[in-house]
């Protein structure tokens, strides 16, 4: 019965050998539609206020007017900024649905910036000015998505370069540099409105850059399954084989399996 068993299914140093160098399972940590959603966040984005700039009356200037005044009640057509705020928003939640790869306080906060980006479409901007409620959207999704990359951070040798520690804390400084331009610009500056569009612009393009980075990591890492193999062992890649570290004593074949002797 034990020779019947050992050839059905072999001792187990072979069974981890075999383990060890089969290819690695696809990686599932960044889905399609991960992709597809981060990818159509700033082309609706950007694409919507580009077309609600074309039909605004000449006294809108998208230098010093901002976006929310396109999607306000003093807009024309404003239907087409506000629509593109709500895709633009249902993009954000369904990437971080899609992102598992993540952290989950990274994918929350990307949660919170659709959310907030949704309760700017539904808080126009009146007539008279910005509203708390609108104001209070703004800088929640201004702040999230700002800080976003620095939680994406993750310490590891397979984690793509610019997703490391170093890249993210840069990528999060030129965010907050940018916010920080599109603050002082709203207190009364000439150029809020390109201010806004940059930096909203940039920051929402982020998501895309992270998911594209897992994906061809995970793929690299499928094609070449000799990583794995290496890591999985005992002595790494560089391991010397089995003969090297010396022979079985004599008769210990016949010990470990009596049935056969």
């Amino acid at each position: 019965m034990s020779t019947h068993v050992l050839r059905q299914h072999g001792s187990p140093a072979s069974r981890r050998a075999r383990s060890a160098t089969s290819p690695a399972r696809p990686n599932r940590a960044v889905s399609r539609w991960a992709i597809v959603s981060a990818s159509l966040s700033p082309i609706v984005g950007i694409g919507g206020w580009l077309v609600a700039d074309a039909l605004q009356p000449a006294s809108y200037s998208p230098m010093r007017d901002t976006v929310s005044q396109l999607a306000g009640q003093t807009g024309a057509d404003r239907w087409v900024m506000t629509a593109a705020l709500f895709l633009a928003g249902g993009c954000y939640l369904l990437t971080a649905a899609s992102l598992a790869g993540v952290r989950r306080r990274a994918r929350g906060l990307l949660i919170i910036a659709g959310v907030a980006v949704i309760g700017i479409a539904t808080s126009p901007e009146p007539a008279s000015g910005p509203t708390a409620r609108h104001l209070a959207w703004t800088v929640l999704g201004a702040i999230t998505i700002t800080v976003w990359p620095v939680f994406v951070a993750r310490r590891g040798p397979a984690r793509p370069r610019i997703l490391g520690v170093t890249g993210s804390v840069a990528v999060t400084v030129v965010f907050v540099t940018l916010l920080a331009w599109f603050f002082a610009e709203a207190q009364g500056g000439s150029m809020l409105g390109l201010a806004e569009r940059v930096t909203t612009s940039v920051e929402a393009s982020w998501p895309l850059v992270v998911t594209v980075a897992m994906r061809r990591g995970a793929r690299r890492t499928r094609l070449d399954p000799r990583d794995q193999a290496g890591s999985a062992s005992p002595g790494g890649p560089w391991a010397a084989p089995s003969g090297e570290h010396g022979a079985a004593p004599a008769g210990s074949e016949s010990r470990l399996d009596p049935v056969t002797r």
